[in-house]
């Protein structure tokens, strides 16, 4: 292929490339984190491309062939083989074993956080190559890579289980490799194909001293891809597997938004008070009920001391009798337990938005391992903020409104 054609074709990829990226970013409601970092590197790829086609940078035909477009294509191509994918591109934070603040980028996030995706784009040989010490200075190999996705991923509990890990390749994966990969607890997705002795062809045999070691793999030392020879092609799993937390900790505010009179159908009136008024019309666009139920269905359900006390104290005050009766249906359902907030949640430094009684509710539920339902999002923001985070189900707040039901004016039928 002419160094024109294969521009010409590199520029049609990165125009596709990027309406599947700008697709890929609004199939999911609210978006999807990084969607719009990963477009606009497609973006400079495709302008990058079209001063090339325009005569105003001169490259080699060998810096075509090298582009980022292969990288980022892998991305695009993961994100839209999985479900539930909420970030591309994401940077997360982690400690190394020497104890050195370090970040890494997980290219694809899915299944709500559940799954980490590295799609990697470069050549079977190459990366076999790097594996075994012969590629350029400062190389990181995929072993040396996926130790690190190890170790940043044990720092980043979803859900109390670590993330799974798969390994994504677009242009082969020797087999030695993706052995050495499964062993360590890593999926491999792609084609694996076979290496083959170089003994068998001495002409090819150049061993520096270090490569003819006794040290490391020794037999894998005078190997070489063999491309042609696919042992296996391994496609993404439809459905992956996770360890879904069974245990729900209860909020003061989900215990409200549960057995307020909005949730029940009281949501066609305009109140004395702004907030509830404005309440009732997002209970009427989007019912928060079903989803609360959905979330809690087969789940063992856990609230704190604290919780039940301040919420009984809040119905008291401010429930009418329909809401009193739920609430009573809906404590004998719950597993009240004392206030144990964890040491994660008790180091929080206190704000406007992280109160005593926040950090003991949400902290009982981190002791419990156990996903705290709340519609307090300001302190999960806060506290992610200082460092902490938690493992939440957020919801739409619902005020208690059987009492106030009376001053309302009703919303036409």
């Amino acid at each position: 292929m002419s160094a024109h054609s294969m521009l010409c074709e590199r520029i049609a990829i990165a125009k596709e490339l990027i309406k599947r990226a700008e697709s890929l970013s609004r199939s999911r409601k609210g978006g999807i984190e990084g969607g719009a970092k990963l477009c606009s590197k497609l973006k400079a790829e495709l302008k990058f491309l079209q001063k090339v086609e325009a005569g105003k940078v001169a490259i080699k035909e060998s810096h075509l062939q090298s582009t980022n477009l292969t990288h980022l294509r892998a991305i695009v191509d993961s994100a839209e083989n999985l479900e539930e994918v909420v970030s591309v591109l994401h940077v997360f934070g982690y400690t190394d074993p020497l104890g050195e603040k370090q970040t890494l980028v997980v290219d694809v996030v899915a299944n709500g956080g559940h799954t980490w995706v590295k799609a990697i784009g470069r050549k079977a040989e190459a990366l076999h190559n790097i594996w075994l010490g012969r590629g350029q200075y400062g190389d990181k190999s995929i072993i040396e890579q996926a130790e690190d996705f190890l170790q940043a991923s044990h720092q980043q509990p979803v859900q109390y289980s670590n993330p799974h890990i798969i390994f994504a390749f677009y242009n082969s994966v020797s087999s030695p490799m993706a052995e050495k990969l499964k062993e360590m607890g890593i999926s491999v997705r792609g084609d694996i194909v076979a290496v083959n002795s170089l003994l068998d062809h001495p002409e090819e045999l150049h061993l520096s001293e270090s490569e003819s070691d006794d040290e490391g793999p020794e037999l894998l030392q005078v190997t070489r891809v063999d491309r042609e020879n696919i042992l296996a092609s391994i496609a993404f799993p439809t459905e992956i597997k996770v360890d879904v937390c069974k245990r729900v900790n209860l909020d003061i505010t989900t215990l409200i938004t549960y057995v307020s009179a909005l949730s029940y159908g009281g949501c066609h009136f305009i109140f004395k008070e702004k907030v509830l008024t404005e309440q009732a019309e997002q209970e009427r666009k989007e019912q928060v009920l079903p989803q609360l139920e959905a979330f809690m269905k087969d789940k063992e359900l856990f609230a704190c001391e604290s919780a039940v006390k301040d919420f009984q104290s809040i119905l008291d005050t401010l429930g009418g009798p329909g809401e009193r009766e739920r609430a009573t249906m809906l404590i004998k359902q719950i597993n009240v337990v004392p206030d144990q907030p964890s040491e994660r949640a008790l180091k929080l430094v206190a704000s406007s938005k992280i109160n005593s009684r926040s950090l003991t509710i949400f902290g009982t539920g981190d002791t419990l391992k156990a996903i705290t339902m709340t519609a307090n999002s300001g302190f999960v923001r806060a506290a992610n903020n200082q460092g902490v985070k938690f493992s939440v189900f957020i919801h739409q707040p619902r005020a208690l409104t059987e009492s106030k039901e009376a001053l309302a004016t009703p919303l036409p039928k």
